[in-house]
């Protein structure tokens, strides 16, 4: 899924969902579909899913929103999946979280959208232990 901004500078901003993010996505997109066809007009998917095409809303206009992690903290799998060399948090509802990169060259800027985790599969990722 792509979506278009601008950023400050000029260059055009875009907001991709990839990998397992996009297709995690894409069931919450259908499952919110789904309750909607039901009647459900509030559930933890919906505000779930709100809070996704906020951050992404947010994304189009600030390429640096949320926490970036050190660079010794990013896992292995960004690095050799995506040749990630920046890694940033955006906190969703429900104790969610959004994880991103931004990549730039001389034309464009893109904010690729990695993952988005629950509390524990994020604490697991990032080796983040209960104290």
């Amino acid at each position: 899924m792509k979506i278009l901004g601008k950023s400050s500078f000029g260059k055009p901003i875009k907001v991709r969902i990839v990998g397992d993010a996009d297709k995690a996505y894409a069931e919450l997109v259908k499952i919110v579909e789904e309750e909607g066809k039901k009647g459900i007009k509030s559930s933890e998917n919906q505000t779930l899913l709100r809070g996704i095409e906020n951050a992404i809303g947010i994304l189009r206009e600030n390429l640096h929103y949320g926490i970036q992690l050190p660079k010794k903290q990013i896992p292995n799998k960004y690095i050799e999946l995506y040749d990630v060399r920046n890694l940033w948090i955006i906190e969703l509802p429900l104790y969610w979280r959004l994880v991103y990169t931004v990549k730039s060259t001389e034309v464009e800027v893109i904010n690729l959208i990695l993952d988005v985790y629950d509390h524990p599969g994020y604490d697991g990722v990032f080796h983040y232990k209960k104290k």
